[in-house]
């Protein structure tokens, strides 16, 4: 069974438009701003690793096949092996090797990966793909790379949604200067439901410590 992860670059208030410059955002660029040190650089390069599989929306496929075909070192290697999903409508002739065009519904299709694959799949940038599958509770993983800047502007990484979508916090760390890594879990319907009444008697005991008379 796969493991879908949304891996992404954000900015600190959730911006993940253009973070490399290329897409002719007033603001992009801003990845490079921030020097993610031999511990991101490492990190990375782990997480890469072990990666079963890519899966990308065509623009971010297309930035991807454009930059790392050329480019050598274990991360290109891997990167270039690896099995790619494109999620695409109108794309016939993927040039990256090792790629596959995911027509058809998004949700049924990528359910479909899940159960055919083994081990992570991870979209990276896409974040059009990334709110469909968030939206369809199909994401495993969160692994949020956020960088110590406001852009006040551009796109997010978060759309709207039909409900709250609960997460838990499972991995933090610090990189470079100051690039916080936020790991997420969802919490499933079953742990949510168990968990329920936890959550209920720690909320009335956080407001009787703040002086606050819990409504009825």
């Amino acid at each position: 069974m796969g493991k879908i992860v949304i891996s992404e670059n954000v900015s600190l208030d959730g911006v993940s438009e253009d973070p490399a410059g290329v897409e002719g955002f007033r603001l992009g660029g801003w990845f490079f701003e921030t020097d993610r040190g031999e511990d991101g650089e490492g990190f990375t390069l782990d997480k890469t690793l072990a990666t079963e599989a890519l899966l990308l929306g065509r623009k971010s496929y297309e930035f991807f096949a454009a930059t790392w075909p050329s480019r050598s070192g274990e991360l290109a290697e891997k990167l270039n092996g690896l099995p790619k999903y494109v999620v695409s409508s109108t794309l016939e002739d993927p040039g990256w090797n090792n790629s596959t065009v995911v027509k058809g519904d998004v949700v049924d299709e990528v359910s479909k990966l899940k159960r055919e694959l083994d081990g992570e799949i991870v979209v990276l940038g896409s974040s059009q793909l990334a709110q469909t599958l968030i939206e369809h509770d199909l994401v495993d993983e969160l692994r949020l790379m956020i960088y110590p800047v406001v852009l006040g502007a551009g796109a997010r990484l978060f759309g709207e949604t039909s409900d709250k979508k609960p997460m838990r916090l499972v991995d933090t760390r610090t990189v470079g200067d100051g690039i916080a890594i936020l790991t997420y879990e969802p919490v499933r319907d079953a742990a949510r439901a168990s968990g329920g009444a936890s959550f209920h008697d720690k909320r009335a005991a956080a407001l009787r410590q703040a002086g606050i008379r819990e409504s009825a």
